[in-house]
């Protein structure tokens, strides 16, 4: 299993909207408004790597008023 975070960056006024079609993809195991560079912090997982790239690129990244995403892995150290 591998986990991520994946930051989100949203057209002006776009977060709420975003946040509420993410938190319904299969995978996405939360995902929160958030202040700063980002406006929504996504915490998903996926069967391995592949499954996750698939996850972001195919799923998240085609919701209407995404402009950037940066994914996060999660290592166990």
């Amino acid at each position: 299993m591998v986990q991520a975070y994946v930051l989100i960056q949203t057209e002006v006024g776009k977060a709420a909207v975003v946040a509420e079609e993410v938190r319904i993809i299969p995978g996405v195991d939360s995902a929160d408004d958030v202040t700063g560079p980002y406006d929504v912090i996504v915490r998903a997982s996926a069967s391995d790597v592949d499954q996750l790239g698939k996850l972001v690129v195919a799923k998240i990244q085609a919701i209407a008023g995404i402009t950037r995403t940066l994914t996060c892995p999660i290592v166990n150290l």
